[in-house]
């Protein structure tokens, strides 16, 4: 690593003062971003796992013990609009923490020389600890990769400018501010080195550098297990004597070692006694003028077996070391409130599973039906879902295939291909609500042959439903929002072809819906055809964070292209379905365009930058050169302005 002078911290002058509880808020409030700020600063090399701990770390060390000046905080003039949106900018609560983020992660990364190095600077952290998993973020593609790389390559000051400038767009006069009050002798010269690395701001909002969206693999087993034998025999004595001494009359029994320690607690006990459990009679959804999980019945050979249901309720309450636990984005992994709702128990391929509905989320529990192994704990949200949100519900995964627990109403289940319309459904079943296994998705990026999804049928007609790595199936619809149709027709079918592997993009972000909406046709400047513009917008059960793609088809193309993606945007929503997205495209005499395409009720679109040109109505095609940056604004019917979606 290269070395780094350290200046000696700034005296804070006179200004405004920031109260613990001020930077709190603003702690608690921008948390996720503070946490974002201090992995992309900390060094690489200490591990992608260590860099999470230690970022989550030192973002709560960075609440102050009492007031503190906020007078070295940057001048706010240079603010951004989007900063200034999200009140972070103006917000010396926010300015305080930040500041204390980057001096720690700086600190972090320094060489251990006591003369410099604050108290405790990157030394393992006592919290947040994770015993037995490893947990790092999401793994991106090639670009993000190469960003990571980049920035590896470069000195820690010169990694915070890059940072600061790029997440949370300051000037450069403000990111030298922040520099010298964290401590850094030169902020110029890390600012100008910063500087060699391309901007790519979009890059450090990916999945790749969230240290809030994790996913989780084991530590060293076989070391854990040496080191720990000596330790279990102990506990195991401990534990006997324990349940000798506290064991309550018609109390937990063996199994039920995640109960919770007040589970003598008589609203708790209710909650986690297997007899008290919401059953449904089988043919109340037809009485009923719901069509949600509450009018479920419970399904599946193990509805009775009380021991199953006590060890499910239990590793529900308090899931101890040998239970893996997951939860999909914006999902609460706490207890049961109440007493829940029982929809299946029963075995599924080599596993005992049991799903509760609680009237918020669906729960799965699954442990092996035979020998030893880990138990998994599975927590999706479901708020207010109906019809078809509530068709489905994963049962297991086994050997790259799913299986389905499918509503009552539905009296067909089958598996389509999305890249392949005109070919027909195979038949799934259900018998007794569960689907015969239906065939994963190729995974890998850029080897997408097939998208399989599940065809559901009752009374009213037919619906699709896609995996997406979760407990509900995304639901997928066609059509202008705010009035999307089924996908159940040879057109409908069509339209989402060439854009099924794009849901790859989505997975394992909590998605409720996914609706294409062809917005634009193009006749293409060299008369080949005529290209389709089409949006998709992937809504989610938390209501924030919707995943906005615009996407471009030629004729005869197997694929659609992503011409621009944006995150928690309004556009191609039912509350401003308005877009507008562009793309450079070669014809085959090798010509290079600039194409643009507007909803309906764009009145005019011009393109600046590296391609300069204006139309009328809702297609723009300029003649370009190949690798041109170019920005691009549209006029609605009604006078107002929008951008190009990015």
């Amino acid at each position: 690593m290269q070395s780094q002078h350290v200046a000696p911290r700034p005296t804070p002058a006179s200004g405004s003062l920031v109260d613990v509880e001020q930077a709190e808020a603003a702690l608690v409030e921008h948390y996720p971003r503070l946490v974002r700020l201090a992995y992309l600063m900390l060094p690489p090399g200490l591990g992608r796992s260590r860099r999470v701990l230690t970022a989550h770390a030192l973002t709560q060390r960075a609440l102050p013990r009492g007031r503190a000046s906020a007078a070295l905080i940057p001048a706010q003039a240079g603010a951004s609009a989007e900063n200034l949106r999200e009140g972070r900018d103006d917000d010396p609560g926010y300015s305080l923490v930040r500041l204390r983020v980057v001096r720690s992660a700086l600190a972090a990364g320094r060489p251990l020389r006591r003369a410099i190095r604050p108290k405790g600077a990157g030394l393992p952290a006592l919290l947040p600890q994770v015993w037995g998993l490893r947990l790092f973020p999401r793994s991106g593609g090639a670009e993000e990769l190469a960003l990571d790389q980049r920035l590896s390559a470069l000195s820690g000051p010169a990694r915070a400018a890059y940072v600061l400038r790029g997440l949370e767009k300051l000037p450069e006069d403000g990111v030298r501010k922040v520099l010298r009050a964290a401590g850094v002798a030169h902020p110029a010269s890390a600012v100008r080195e910063a500087g060699r690395v391309p901007a790519q701001d979009a890059l450090l909002l990916s999945p790749e550098f969230d240290p809030c969206s994790l996913q989780a693999r084991p530590t060293d087993l076989m070391r854990r297990r040496q080191h720990t034998k000596a330790a279990l025999a102990a506990a195991a004595a401990v534990a006997v004597c324990g349940a000798l001494l506290t064991l309550p009359g018609g109390g937990w029994g063996a199994e039920d070692a995640a109960a919770p320690a007040d589970a003598q607690n008589p609203a708790v006990r209710a909650a986690l006694d297997p007899d008290g459990l919401t059953r449904v009679p089988p043919t109340a959804w037809t009485t009923s003028t719901r069509t949600d999980f509450s009018v479920w019945p419970a399904r599946g050979g193990l509805t009775h077996d009380t021991a199953l249901l006590r060890r499910a309720l239990a590793a529900w309450a308090r899931p101890g070391g040998s239970v893996q636990v997951s939860a999909t984005p914006g999902t609460a992994s706490g207890p049961p409130a109440g007493p829940p709702q029982l929809l299946f128990a029963g075995r599924v391929d080599a596993m005992r599973v049991v799903i509760f509905y609680d009237g918020l989320r669906i729960v799965r529990y699954a442990e092996p039906d035979k020998g030893s192994g880990r138990a998994a704990l599975d927590f999706a949200r479901v708020d207010a879902a109906s019809g078809a949100e509530a068709d489905a519900v994963v049962l297991g995964r086994a050997d790259g295939n799913v299986r389905y627990l499918t509503a009552p109403w539905v009296t067909g289940a089958a598996e389509r291909d999305l890249l392949r319309p005109r070919s027909g459904a195979m038949d799934l079943g259900p018998d007794d609500g569960v689907t015969a296994p239906l065939a994963g998705q190729a995974g890998q990026p850029g080897s997408c042959t097939s998208w399989n999804a599940l065809e559901v049928t009752d009374g009213s007609g037919s619906r699709l439903l896609t995996d997406l790595g979760e407990l509900t199936p995304a639901h997928l619809t066609v059509g202008r929002p705010g009035a999307p149709q089924e996908v159940s027709g040879a057109a409908a079918l069509r339209t989402w072809s060439p854009f099924a592997c794009s849901l790859a993009a989505v997975r394992s972000q909590g998605v409720r819906s996914v609706n294409a909406w062809e917005y634009a046709r193009q006749k293409l400047p060299d008369g080949s055809g005529e290209a389709s513009w089409v949006c998709t917008r992937a809504d989610t059960w938390r209501g924030g964070g919707p995943r906005v793609l615009a996407q471009f088809h030629t004729p005869g193309g197997r694929y659609g292209a992503v011409a621009a993606r944006a995150e928690s945007v309004p556009a191609c929503g039912a509350k401003d379905p308005h877009v507008l997205a562009g793309v450079l495209w070669k014809s085959a005499a090798g010509t290079w365009y600039l194409l643009a395409a507007g909803s309906k009720g764009t009145a005019s679109i011009s393109a600046t930058g590296g391609a300069s040109g204006s139309a009328r109505g809702d297609v723009l095609a300029v003649r370009t050169r190949q690798g041109v940056r170019a920005g691009l604004k549209g006029t609605l019917d009604d006078g107002r302005a929008i951008s190009g979606l990015r």
